[in-house]
């Protein structure tokens, strides 16, 4: 199963179908007369249990086989494998009648991804010839759907927000909403799936907004950061409304402080004011130190949503636990030890480069062959073969002998490509990067 791959999605499906084992009840669950309520106690108890509360499988590489994969697209499908399971859990728990369990899950992840339209025309195929499998365009259309969220979900590895583990845990609450109303009507409700989708698009704004003021608490973010940080906000493809109102409020942010009561005072529920400041809790452990600042602003953001001192204490041990317990997923789309090397102060000379040379490096990149396409590549951990990576090679140089080196990455995600290339190609990049008095790179392999 390799993601892009035609087929991929029914070849997950299958296997959770496969392989799905009953579920047990969650402890107090047995007293719950009915099988939505029943369902609904535990749906909460797996995201718990399964480490979707902080949006993360705790087992990714065990979940299906994923192994050989760039650990984003490894993560991914162990995400989308978790969902499925989800979902046939609550099947089974609300005893739903028997039917295409696959079909079923292809519905749902339609409504997850967007594809609305597809949804209806699946739960009228499913209503209309029960047993016959679903035509592949629809297959086709969310797998293409899916693609789309796996590559937006890391954002920026440096310098964006870790919003990743928050975005999928609003996925994973709006799944479990969505499955149990699903299986308790026998088929698929448009109006109140979109309600839901709006609700979970909400939680995602309100996470963004707080995450970009913990990460303007030090200091003005650079221009890096904040293309990063606005890329993600794009990325994650909210409604028109609501998207005006984040990307304005995002601006708002890197201009001068909001005050954090100000910004959570529309949260209402204990579940959502807990959530909030757990993703909060967890970006601040992700780059390696919290500072006074940050400190601050936590404590603030605990006063602000209500939330008692013991119980924060709690709530801030659970998270540690779970960061160092599964840091090796959590640290997925972040690259802390680059970025605690170069710093911020290195990060503006980058910047500097890349404002002198952006146009020029356009062209260059543009007349360059399918360098562009390689580089994506290269930095997702996809394997290039032999040829692929001596072409790469040598349109870099080309690039390279025109353009200071280092400007190439200083847009979001550079720093990443700059850690790929230097392993995959053996060349030294990093001291031209800081020269501005030297037009040309040393092209030469380290250790030559």
């Amino acid at each position: 199963m390799v993601l892009g791959k035609a087929g991929w999605l029914a070849t997950l499906l299958e296997g959770a179908v496969r392989s799905h084992v009953p579920p047990v009840p969650p402890p107090g669950a047995s007293g719950l007369t009915s099988g939505r309520a029943r369902a609904r106690a535990y749906v909460g108890h797996l995201l718990r249990e399964s480490g979707l509360l902080y949006g993360t499988p705790a087992t990714p590489a065990q979940s299906h086989d994923v192994e050989g994969q760039p650990p984003e697209d490894a993560l991914f499908l162990a995400v989308m494998g978790t969902f499925a399971r989800i979902a046939l859990d609550v099947a089974h728990l609300m005893g739903a009648a028997d039917g295409p369990r696959r079909e079923q899950l292809l519905l749902l992840f339609a409504s997850l991804s967007g594809r609305v339209q597809d949804a209806e025309a699946l739960d009228a195929h499913l209503r209309a010839r029960p047993g016959t499998p679903a035509p592949r365009r629809l297959w086709a259309h969310v797998e293409d759907a899916l693609e789309k969220r796996a590559v937006s979900l890391g954002g920026d590895p440096v310098f964006g927000l870790v919003l990743h583990n928050g975005a999928v845990y609003a996925d994973a609450q709006l799944w479990g909403r969505q499955a149990l109303d699903y299986f308790a009507r026998g088929h698929f409700q448009t109006a109140g799936a979109a309600r839901r989708a709006y609700h979970s698009a909400r939680e995602k704004a309100l996470l963004a907004e707080v995450l970009t003021a913990l990460a303007c608490v030090e200091r003005t973010p650079s221009y890096a950061t904040r293309r990063a940080i606005r890329q993600q906000v794009e990325d994650l493809r909210l409604p028109s409304p609501l998207d005006a109102e984040l990307k304005a409020a995002v601006s708002r942010a890197f201009a001068r402080r909001r005050p954090v009561a100000d910004i959570v005072r529309q949260v209402r529920s204990a579940p959502m004011r807990r959530l909030v400041l757990e993703q909060a809790l967890l970006a601040s452990l992700v780059d390696g130190r919290r500072s006074l600042s940050e400190l601050a602003f936590l404590r603030e953001l605990a006063a602000a949503l209500r939330v008692p001192p013991g119980e924060v204490e709690r709530i801030e041990l659970e998270v540690a636990e779970f960061y160092v317990q599964n840091r090796h997923v959590v640290d997925v789309f972040t690259i802390g030890d680059a970025a605690g090397v170069l710093g911020d102060e290195r990060v503006g000379v980058i910047h500097d480069a890349l404002k002198k040379n952006f146009h020029r490096l356009m062209q260059e990149v543009r007349e360059t062959g399918d360098l562009s396409v390689l580089l994506a590549r290269a930095a997702r951990g996809h394997s290039l073969t032999p040829g692929e990576r001596r072409r790469m090679r040598e349109q870099l140089l080309d690039v390279a002998r025109v353009i200071p080196a280092l400007a190439i990455f200083a847009a979001p995600g550079g720093l990443f490509l700059l850690i790929a290339l230097t392993k995959l190609l053996g060349i030294n990049l990093l001291p031209s990067a800081f020269r501005d008095e030297e037009p040309e790179v040393d092209a030469r392999p380290t250790g030559s």
